[in-house]
């Protein structure tokens, strides 16, 4: 399976912060550290990685992005997923986002089905903090931006 996603990022004074998400739904709610992530979500058959992270993006936050992406490469992740990833210079309020939702069985095994949001809340990080808080597989994007940002040049 393959997923693609935006690392949003702007600046406070010099230092560099990334919106990540935290996943809605019950078996996220009281997880923290290594819970969060770059919105991302499946890349359909005929859409190309940049079309899909656009349109995740605002799926999860309800914010459609304009402006060049910039590739960060891929990873795989525990779960065997590839996420490819892109870096975008902009900026949200986090308290203003409207994620799309998702139907489940809720309690496991009671017949009864509840709505939950795909993202329960979005956050600007620094980098060091950031790494904390996201998922394993996806601290490799931070050491990209990182590395990008560090380098001298247009992005």
């Amino acid at each position: 399976m393959r997923s693609a996603g935006i690392l949003l990022h702007r600046f406070a004074g010099d230092r560099p912060m990334v919106l990540l998400v935290h996943p809605g739904g019950p078996f996220w709610r009281n997880k923290d550290l290594g819970a969060w992530s770059i919105p991302k979500g499946e890349i359909d058959e005929a859409e190309s990685p940049e079309a899909a992270a656009l349109r995740e993006f605002a799926e999860e936050t309800g914010v459609r992005l304009q402006g060049p992406l910039i590739p960060i490469g891929d990873s795989i992740q525990a779960g065997g997923k590839r996420v490819i990833a892109f870096a975008l210079e902009g900026d949200l309020d986090p308290s203003r986002i409207e994620s799309t939702t998702f139907e489940l069985e809720w309690p496991p095994r009671s017949g009864r089905r509840a709505c939950f949001p795909e993202v329960d809340r979005a956050e600007w990080f620094t980098l060091e903090a950031a790494r904390d808080k996201i998922v394993k597989g996806q601290v490799v994007f931070l050491e990209r931006l990182r590395t990008i940002l560090e380098t001298p040049g247009p992005l």
